[in-house]
């Protein structure tokens, strides 16, 4: 359970209280990191753990997993990092023994690492605090296989990534049960992450999901639901066919939340206690690269009065393009006004 006696700063109160199903005095926006374009206090941190060597540097902005995959920056989205096309690990499911191999920790101090990642981290007294590690079970295996191959183990060889899968979740959360041994004092959320859906439909079936992939996520939600921590699951795209699954593995947020799903639906049935995170029309006018300043604010505007009534919803727009294009920062700029300008209209 978290820090006893702590003082959260006014930001991070609402977005706990969204978070524990209370009805807040604004909107919060979510985020892990401050942004620069407003003068409020962040409301939630995340503690990283330097244990794995996530990213080793190749060339020309690329670099590889732990597990040898190897990872390309792509401009449209400001640097983020894709699988590189036809550079795959693994053609075989069969021979992931041979080829998937975690790294090994046997020898790490667990109490001097935590405690140097905890100091890096810095003071956790004032923020919500969110713990997670890994890309997920589905997104592993595709990023192993590349989706033509991945997709196909899971039809003609589901014991086989059963095998796979329950490899590597012997792997998180035995780390993760080492880690919150000396952080368990300081988290208040868990994170799970699996992309699972593209844009208007799943990649697999609810059924395989129920099959190949929750047993996986349920194994890192019961560590949280023991310990009394919010899960909040990461997926993008309509993947709403998921969240009763969620729900039995604890989650109580989900960003970002896009509107390929039926957020009315999901909303009027959850209520307060599936905090929506997000909401916003990424692909709409206001996500256009030559969207003017009054059609990103108007978005705002509509996107936290149309979600915010209630409660059970924090904001967060995306804005992507190229580092050294203007009109990006520009577009975060006015998204952070007009939220500062907007974000207690549906409390008021």
């Amino acid at each position: 359970m978290p820090l006893a006696n702590r003082k959260l700063n006014i930001e991070a109160e609402q977005y706990l209280a969204v978070l524990d199903g209370e009805v807040p005095k604004w909107v919060p926006r979510y985020g892990l990191f401050p942004d620069p374009n407003s003068d409020k206090p962040y409301p939630s941190k995340g503690i990283m753990s330097t244990v794995l060597p996530f990213r080793t540097p190749v060339e020309d902005g690329k670099f590889r997993d732990m597990f040898g995959v190897t990872y390309v920056p792509t401009v449209e989205t400001g640097g983020m990092s894709l699988p590189e096309p036809n550079n795959f690990i693994l053609d075989d499911i069969r021979n992931w023994r041979d080829v998937i191999k975690v790294p090994d920790l046997s020898n790490v101090d667990w109490e001097a690492q935590c405690k140097k990642d905890l100091e890096a981290a810095g003071d956790l007294s004032q923020h919500v605090i969110s713990f997670g590690t890994h890309v997920g079970y589905f997104q592993h295996l595709m990023n192993f296989m590349g989706f033509t191959n991945g997709l196909t183990a899971m039809i003609e060889e589901p014991d086989e990534v059963k095998e796979l899968y329950e490899y590597l979740s012997d792997f998180y959360v035995g780390m993760y049960e080492k880690q919150l041994g000396y952080w368990g004092e300081y988290i208040d959320v868990l994170g799970i992450t699996d992309d699972t859906a593209a844009a208007y439909n799943p990649f697999i079936s609810n059924e395989m999901f129920q099959d190949l992939v929750k047993p996986y996520h349920a194994r890192l939600g019961k560590l949280a639901q023991d310990r009394g921590y919010h899960v909040m699951m990461h997926n993008c795209g309509r993947c709403e066919d998921a969240i009763e699954d969620w729900r039995d593995y604890g989650v109580d947020s989900w960003n970002p939340a896009q509107v390929t799903n039926d957020l009315d639906a999901i909303k009027a049935k959850y209520g307060n206690s599936l905090v929506l995170i997000g909401c916003w029309d990424s692909s709409g006018p206001a996500g256009w690269p030559d969207a003017p300043e009054e059609v990103v604010r108007q978005a705002v505007h509509d996107t936290i009065m149309h979600y915010g009534k209630g409660g059970g919803f924090m904001f967060w727009g995306s804005v992507y393009g190229p580092v050294d294009d203007p009109a990006p920062e520009n577009k975060r700029r006015w998204m952070q006004e007009a939220y500062n300008e907007y974000r207690e209209l549906p409390y008021k």
